[in-house]
Protein backbone atom coordinates (compact mmCIF):
# COMPACT_ATOMS: atom_id res chain seq x y z
CA UNK A 1 0.00 0.00 0.00
CA UNK A 2 0.92 3.65 -0.75
CA UNK A 3 2.60 5.03 2.54
CA UNK A 4 3.59 8.93 2.91
CA UNK A 5 5.38 10.66 5.77
CA UNK A 6 4.53 14.17 6.11
CA UNK A 7 1.59 16.51 4.96
CA UNK A 8 3.55 17.44 1.70
CA UNK A 9 3.96 13.56 0.37
CA UNK A 10 -0.19 13.12 1.56
CA UNK A 11 -1.57 16.57 -0.39
CA UNK A 12 0.37 15.32 -3.61
CA UNK A 13 -1.39 12.43 -3.95
CA UNK A 14 -4.33 13.50 -3.22
CA UNK A 15 -4.04 16.25 -5.43
CA UNK A 16 -3.34 13.78 -8.53
CA UNK A 17 -5.64 11.34 -7.69
CA UNK A 18 -9.45 12.04 -6.40
CA UNK A 19 -9.59 10.38 -3.02
CA UNK A 20 -11.23 11.75 0.04
CA UNK A 21 -10.81 9.37 3.22
CA UNK A 22 -11.71 11.72 6.78
CA UNK A 23 -10.64 9.09 8.85
CA UNK A 24 -7.29 9.14 7.06
CA UNK A 25 -6.80 12.62 6.94
CA UNK A 26 -7.17 13.12 10.70
CA UNK A 27 -4.87 10.29 11.24
CA UNK A 28 -1.14 10.41 12.51
CA UNK A 29 1.77 10.24 10.21
CA UNK A 30 3.16 8.06 8.43
CA UNK A 31 -0.25 7.62 6.55
CA UNK A 32 -1.31 4.38 4.98
CA UNK A 33 -3.89 4.93 1.64
CA UNK A 34 -5.75 1.64 0.85
CA UNK A 35 -3.99 1.26 -2.51
CA UNK A 36 -0.38 1.66 -4.13
CA UNK A 37 1.36 3.64 -6.14
CA UNK A 38 0.01 2.01 -9.33
CA UNK A 39 -3.16 3.46 -9.01
CA UNK A 40 -2.29 7.51 -9.00
CA UNK A 41 0.61 6.67 -11.49
CA UNK A 42 -2.27 5.03 -13.99
CA UNK A 43 -4.58 7.89 -13.33
CA UNK A 44 -2.18 10.70 -13.93
CA UNK A 45 -0.95 8.90 -17.56
CA UNK A 46 -4.42 8.62 -18.47
CA UNK A 47 -5.00 12.26 -17.66
CA UNK A 48 -1.43 12.69 -20.40
CA UNK A 49 -2.60 10.62 -22.36
CA UNK A 50 -5.73 12.60 -22.67
CA UNK A 51 -3.75 15.95 -23.23
CA UNK A 52 -1.51 14.80 -25.21
CA UNK A 53 -4.36 13.30 -27.81
CA UNK A 54 -5.46 16.41 -27.67
CA UNK A 55 -2.61 18.06 -28.82
CA UNK A 56 -2.01 15.92 -31.81
CA UNK A 57 -5.75 16.80 -33.65
CA UNK A 58 -5.04 20.59 -33.23
CA UNK A 59 -3.79 20.82 -36.83
CA UNK A 60 -5.64 18.26 -38.18
CA UNK A 61 -8.65 20.61 -39.15
CA UNK A 62 -11.07 18.45 -37.95
CA UNK A 63 -14.58 19.13 -36.71
CA UNK A 64 -14.77 19.81 -32.78
CA UNK A 65 -17.34 16.54 -32.95
CA UNK A 66 -14.36 14.47 -34.87
CA UNK A 67 -12.36 15.42 -32.38
CA UNK A 68 -14.52 15.06 -29.18
CA UNK A 69 -15.05 10.80 -30.87
CA UNK A 70 -11.47 10.31 -31.50
CA UNK A 71 -9.95 10.99 -28.25
CA UNK A 72 -13.01 9.23 -26.34
CA UNK A 73 -12.25 6.57 -28.63
CA UNK A 74 -8.91 6.19 -28.37
CA UNK A 75 -8.66 6.45 -24.73
CA UNK A 76 -11.18 3.98 -24.70
CA UNK A 77 -8.89 1.63 -26.59
CA UNK A 78 -6.09 2.44 -23.96
CA UNK A 79 -7.56 1.41 -20.87
CA UNK A 80 -9.77 -2.11 -22.57
CA UNK A 81 -7.10 -2.97 -24.80
CA UNK A 82 -3.48 -1.63 -23.47
CA UNK A 83 -4.33 -1.54 -20.29
CA UNK A 84 -6.56 -4.61 -19.67
CA UNK A 85 -3.72 -6.36 -21.82
CA UNK A 86 -1.28 -5.31 -18.98
CA UNK A 87 -3.65 -5.96 -16.04
CA UNK A 88 -4.53 -9.38 -17.39
CA UNK A 89 -0.72 -10.70 -18.52
CA UNK A 90 0.27 -9.09 -14.19
CA UNK A 91 -3.03 -11.24 -12.64
CA UNK A 92 -2.15 -14.85 -14.53
CA UNK A 93 1.83 -14.21 -13.82
CA UNK A 94 3.07 -17.48 -11.67
CA UNK A 95 5.41 -15.40 -10.35
CA UNK A 96 2.35 -13.24 -8.95
CA UNK A 97 1.65 -14.42 -5.15
CA UNK A 98 -1.55 -13.76 -3.05
CA UNK A 99 -0.96 -10.54 -1.03
CA UNK A 100 -0.22 -8.70 -4.91
CA UNK A 101 -3.30 -10.35 -6.11
CA UNK A 102 -5.34 -8.60 -3.12
CA UNK A 103 -3.73 -5.39 -3.92
CA UNK A 104 -4.15 -5.86 -7.36
CA UNK A 105 -7.89 -6.38 -6.74
CA UNK A 106 -7.97 -2.98 -4.40
CA UNK A 107 -6.40 -1.10 -6.57
CA UNK A 108 -8.65 -2.10 -9.81
CA UNK A 109 -11.34 -1.67 -7.36
CA UNK A 110 -10.33 2.40 -7.27
CA UNK A 111 -9.69 2.59 -10.86
CA UNK A 112 -12.88 1.60 -11.10
CA UNK A 113 -14.50 4.28 -9.13
CA UNK A 114 -12.15 7.29 -11.33
CA UNK A 115 -13.91 6.41 -14.97
CA UNK A 116 -16.51 9.05 -13.70
CA UNK A 117 -13.88 11.77 -13.08
CA UNK A 118 -12.03 10.80 -16.45
CA UNK A 119 -15.09 11.43 -18.43
CA UNK A 120 -15.41 15.14 -16.74
CA UNK A 121 -11.35 15.54 -17.07
CA UNK A 122 -12.02 14.91 -21.20
CA UNK A 123 -15.19 16.67 -21.59
CA UNK A 124 -13.87 19.50 -19.87
CA UNK A 125 -11.10 19.51 -21.73
CA UNK A 126 -12.93 18.92 -25.13
CA UNK A 127 -15.53 21.92 -24.12
CA UNK A 128 -12.13 24.58 -23.49
CA UNK A 129 -12.07 24.86 -27.35
CA UNK A 130 -15.88 24.55 -28.14
CA UNK A 131 -18.71 25.21 -25.57
CA UNK A 132 -20.98 22.55 -26.22
CA UNK A 133 -22.75 21.43 -22.45
CA UNK A 134 -24.92 18.78 -24.51
CA UNK A 135 -21.09 16.48 -25.06
CA UNK A 136 -20.34 14.36 -22.12
CA UNK A 137 -17.93 11.84 -22.42
CA UNK A 138 -18.44 7.79 -22.18
CA UNK A 139 -15.66 5.53 -21.12
CA UNK A 140 -15.85 1.56 -20.99
CA UNK A 141 -13.13 1.92 -17.87
CA UNK A 142 -15.55 1.19 -15.73
CA UNK A 143 -16.14 -1.87 -16.84
CA UNK A 144 -12.64 -2.93 -17.61
CA UNK A 145 -11.72 -2.86 -14.50
CA UNK A 146 -14.49 -4.52 -13.01
CA UNK A 147 -13.50 -7.85 -15.51
CA UNK A 148 -10.05 -7.19 -14.33
CA UNK A 149 -11.16 -7.58 -10.59
CA UNK A 150 -13.11 -10.53 -11.04
CA UNK A 151 -10.12 -11.77 -12.62
CA UNK A 152 -8.08 -11.20 -10.01
CA UNK A 153 -10.31 -12.61 -7.29
CA UNK A 154 -10.57 -15.74 -9.27
CA UNK A 155 -6.60 -15.68 -9.02
CA UNK A 156 -6.74 -15.62 -5.57
CA UNK A 157 -9.09 -18.51 -4.73
CA UNK A 158 -7.04 -20.57 -6.68
CA UNK A 159 -4.09 -19.23 -5.14
CA UNK A 160 -5.65 -20.39 -1.85
CA UNK A 161 -6.51 -23.71 -2.62
CA UNK A 162 -2.65 -24.40 -4.40
CA UNK A 163 -1.54 -23.49 -1.16
CA UNK A 164 -3.93 -25.67 0.62
CA UNK A 165 -2.18 -28.34 -1.69
CA UNK A 166 1.30 -27.63 -0.82
CA UNK A 167 0.01 -28.12 2.70
CA UNK A 168 -1.51 -31.05 2.29
CA UNK A 169 1.29 -33.02 0.36
CA UNK A 170 3.31 -32.27 3.62
CA UNK A 171 1.10 -34.65 5.34
CA UNK A 172 2.36 -38.12 7.02
CA UNK A 173 -0.24 -40.28 8.54
CA UNK A 174 0.20 -43.06 10.22
CA UNK A 175 -3.22 -44.73 8.82
CA UNK A 176 -2.50 -47.80 11.33
CA UNK A 177 -2.30 -45.63 14.82
CA UNK A 178 -3.45 -47.69 17.48
CA UNK A 179 -4.23 -43.91 19.50
CA UNK A 180 -4.19 -40.50 18.47
CA UNK A 181 -1.17 -37.55 18.72
CA UNK A 182 -3.01 -35.61 21.27
CA UNK A 183 -2.74 -32.52 19.53
CA UNK A 184 -3.18 -31.29 15.83
CA UNK A 185 -0.62 -32.20 13.02
CA UNK A 186 2.03 -30.01 12.34
CA UNK A 187 0.93 -29.65 8.42
CA UNK A 188 -2.47 -28.59 9.79
CA UNK A 189 -0.86 -26.36 12.58
CA UNK A 190 1.09 -24.40 10.09
CA UNK A 191 -1.50 -24.29 7.21
CA UNK A 192 -3.86 -22.72 9.62
CA UNK A 193 -1.01 -20.23 10.82
CA UNK A 194 -1.09 -19.35 7.02
CA UNK A 195 -4.51 -18.86 6.65
CA UNK A 196 -4.93 -16.27 9.50
CA UNK A 197 -1.92 -14.45 8.38
CA UNK A 198 -3.07 -14.41 4.79
CA UNK A 199 -7.23 -13.68 5.78
CA UNK A 200 -5.43 -9.97 7.77
CA UNK A 201 -4.77 -8.76 4.31
CA UNK A 202 -8.43 -9.21 3.02
CA UNK A 203 -10.13 -6.79 6.00
CA UNK A 204 -10.06 -3.77 2.91
CA UNK A 205 -11.26 -6.09 0.48
CA UNK A 206 -15.01 -6.14 -0.05
CA UNK A 207 -16.79 -8.32 2.55
CA UNK A 208 -18.08 -10.67 -0.50
CA UNK A 209 -15.02 -11.25 -1.65
CA UNK A 210 -13.54 -11.85 1.95
CA UNK A 211 -16.45 -14.63 2.32
CA UNK A 212 -15.89 -15.96 -0.87
CA UNK A 213 -12.29 -16.94 -0.21
CA UNK A 214 -12.54 -18.28 3.24
CA UNK A 215 -15.37 -20.10 2.13
CA UNK A 216 -13.59 -21.67 -0.83
CA UNK A 217 -10.57 -22.61 1.75
CA UNK A 218 -12.50 -24.48 4.30
CA UNK A 219 -14.64 -26.35 1.25
CA UNK A 220 -11.29 -27.51 -0.08
CA UNK A 221 -9.85 -27.99 3.62
CA UNK A 222 -12.73 -30.11 3.96
CA UNK A 223 -12.68 -31.87 0.46
CA UNK A 224 -8.71 -33.08 0.64
CA UNK A 225 -9.78 -34.88 4.42
CA UNK A 226 -12.55 -36.41 2.41
CA UNK A 227 -10.13 -37.34 -0.64
CA UNK A 228 -7.52 -38.50 2.36
CA UNK A 229 -9.79 -40.91 3.83
CA UNK A 230 -12.56 -42.10 0.94
CA UNK A 231 -10.35 -40.99 -1.82
CA UNK A 232 -6.78 -41.63 -2.05
CA UNK A 233 -6.49 -45.64 -3.38
CA UNK A 234 -2.90 -45.75 -1.49
CA UNK A 235 -4.89 -45.21 1.50
CA UNK A 236 -6.25 -49.76 2.14
CA UNK A 237 -6.83 -49.60 5.65
CA UNK A 238 -8.06 -47.11 8.75
CA UNK A 239 -7.26 -47.46 12.16
CA UNK A 240 -10.07 -45.90 15.05
CA UNK A 241 -6.87 -44.42 16.29
CA UNK A 242 -5.91 -42.34 12.65
CA UNK A 243 -9.76 -40.95 12.60
CA UNK A 244 -9.28 -39.84 16.09
CA UNK A 245 -6.22 -37.86 15.05
CA UNK A 246 -8.50 -36.51 11.97
CA UNK A 247 -10.65 -35.12 14.70
CA UNK A 248 -7.89 -33.41 16.16
CA UNK A 249 -6.87 -31.67 13.11
CA UNK A 250 -10.69 -30.96 11.77
CA UNK A 251 -10.77 -29.74 15.47
CA UNK A 252 -8.38 -26.88 14.70
CA UNK A 253 -9.61 -26.25 11.23
CA UNK A 254 -13.44 -25.48 12.74
CA UNK A 255 -11.54 -23.35 15.48
CA UNK A 256 -9.92 -20.71 12.47
CA UNK A 257 -13.56 -20.99 11.15
CA UNK A 258 -15.17 -20.05 14.22
CA UNK A 259 -12.57 -17.39 14.75
CA UNK A 260 -13.92 -14.75 12.03
CA UNK A 261 -11.26 -15.03 10.43
CA UNK A 262 -12.26 -11.80 8.37
CA UNK A 263 -14.35 -9.28 10.16
CA UNK A 264 -17.67 -9.32 9.28
CA UNK A 265 -17.51 -12.92 7.73
CA UNK A 266 -19.73 -15.66 8.77
CA UNK A 267 -18.47 -18.07 10.72
CA UNK A 268 -21.48 -20.44 10.65
CA UNK A 269 -21.39 -20.00 7.19
CA UNK A 270 -17.16 -21.62 7.34
CA UNK A 271 -18.08 -24.26 9.82
CA UNK A 272 -20.60 -25.57 7.52
CA UNK A 273 -17.77 -26.18 4.74
CA UNK A 274 -16.24 -28.46 6.88
CA UNK A 275 -19.65 -30.51 7.51
CA UNK A 276 -19.11 -33.49 5.32
CA UNK A 277 -16.01 -34.36 6.96
CA UNK A 278 -17.30 -33.86 10.28
CA UNK A 279 -20.59 -35.78 10.14
CA UNK A 280 -18.57 -38.75 8.81
CA UNK A 281 -15.64 -38.81 11.57
CA UNK A 282 -18.86 -38.35 14.10
CA UNK A 283 -20.68 -40.98 12.98
CA UNK A 284 -16.95 -43.37 13.07
CA UNK A 285 -15.51 -42.03 16.44
CA UNK A 286 -18.83 -42.06 18.54
CA UNK A 287 -20.29 -45.25 16.53
CA UNK A 288 -23.58 -43.65 16.41
CA UNK A 289 -24.62 -46.04 13.21
CA UNK A 290 -28.18 -46.75 15.45
CA UNK A 291 -28.81 -43.20 15.07
CA UNK A 292 -27.63 -43.19 11.39
CA UNK A 293 -30.00 -46.30 10.21
CA UNK A 294 -32.94 -44.56 12.42
CA UNK A 295 -33.31 -41.57 10.97
CA UNK A 296 -31.72 -41.93 7.31
CA UNK A 297 -33.55 -40.79 4.54
CA UNK A 298 -35.39 -37.90 7.53
CA UNK A 299 -34.86 -34.30 7.34
CA UNK A 300 -34.25 -34.44 11.07
CA UNK A 301 -31.10 -36.88 10.05
CA UNK A 302 -27.83 -35.68 12.39
CA UNK A 303 -26.05 -37.42 9.47
CA UNK A 304 -27.75 -36.31 6.23
CA UNK A 305 -23.95 -36.02 4.44
CA UNK A 306 -22.76 -39.31 4.50
CA UNK A 307 -23.87 -41.22 1.87
CA UNK A 308 -23.92 -45.30 2.18
CA UNK A 309 -21.59 -45.52 -0.39
CA UNK A 310 -19.04 -43.40 1.63
CA UNK A 311 -19.47 -45.11 4.65
CA UNK A 312 -19.20 -48.97 3.44
CA UNK A 313 -16.00 -47.36 1.99
CA UNK A 314 -14.70 -46.32 5.06
CA UNK A 315 -15.93 -49.36 7.04
CA UNK A 316 -14.16 -51.47 4.96
CA UNK A 317 -10.65 -49.90 5.52
CA UNK A 318 -11.35 -50.06 9.17
CA UNK A 319 -12.05 -53.42 8.65
CA UNK A 320 -8.60 -53.77 6.57
CA UNK A 321 -6.52 -52.43 9.21
CA UNK A 322 -8.31 -55.12 12.47
CA UNK A 323 -7.66 -57.76 9.65
CA UNK A 324 -3.77 -56.35 10.17
CA UNK A 325 -4.13 -55.87 13.81
CA UNK A 326 -5.28 -59.32 14.44
CA UNK A 327 -2.72 -61.21 12.76
CA UNK A 328 -0.50 -59.77 15.53
CA UNK A 329 -2.64 -61.17 17.92
CA UNK A 330 -2.18 -64.57 19.03
CA UNK A 331 -5.21 -65.06 20.35
CA UNK A 332 -8.32 -63.06 19.13
CA UNK A 333 -10.10 -61.92 22.38
CA UNK A 334 -13.23 -61.24 22.96
CA UNK A 335 -14.14 -57.27 22.54
CA UNK A 336 -12.04 -57.81 19.23
CA UNK A 337 -14.35 -60.65 17.99
CA UNK A 338 -17.40 -58.51 19.28
CA UNK A 339 -16.04 -55.62 17.07
CA UNK A 340 -15.87 -58.11 14.04
CA UNK A 341 -19.14 -58.79 14.12
CA UNK A 342 -20.37 -55.50 14.82
CA UNK A 343 -19.11 -54.28 11.71
CA UNK A 344 -20.19 -57.32 9.90
CA UNK A 345 -23.44 -56.34 10.61
CA UNK A 346 -23.36 -52.21 10.32
CA UNK A 347 -21.65 -53.32 6.89
CA UNK A 348 -25.06 -55.91 5.74
CA UNK A 349 -27.08 -53.25 6.64
CA UNK A 350 -25.10 -49.84 4.99
CA UNK A 351 -25.49 -52.40 1.61
CA UNK A 352 -28.90 -52.60 2.38
CA UNK A 353 -29.94 -48.25 2.10
CA UNK A 354 -30.29 -47.00 -1.29
CA UNK A 355 -26.72 -45.87 -2.62
CA UNK A 356 -27.78 -42.67 -4.16
CA UNK A 357 -28.74 -39.73 -1.83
Amino acid sequence: MLQVVNLTEYASVVAAFPFKDPNLEKSAFPRRFPFSSMVPKVYKQVKEFVRSSLWYTEDLNLTQTKIDEMIQKSTNLLLTGTLSGCLTTLIQKPSVGLLELIQITLNTNYLECTNIYLEEFITSVTKSSVKDESYKAELQGKSMFKDARAEAEEQIYEKLKAKIDESFDLASYDWTLNEPEGRASDYIIDLVAFLQSTFLAFTNLPLKVATTACAAACQHINRKLMYMILGDEDVRQVSLGALKQLDLDLIQCEQFASSEPVKGVDSTLLIECLTDVRQLLDLFNQCDFSAYFHDFGERTSKYPRVTPASAIKLLEKIREADKDKKKILAVLKKDERDKKKLHETILKQLKELPQAM
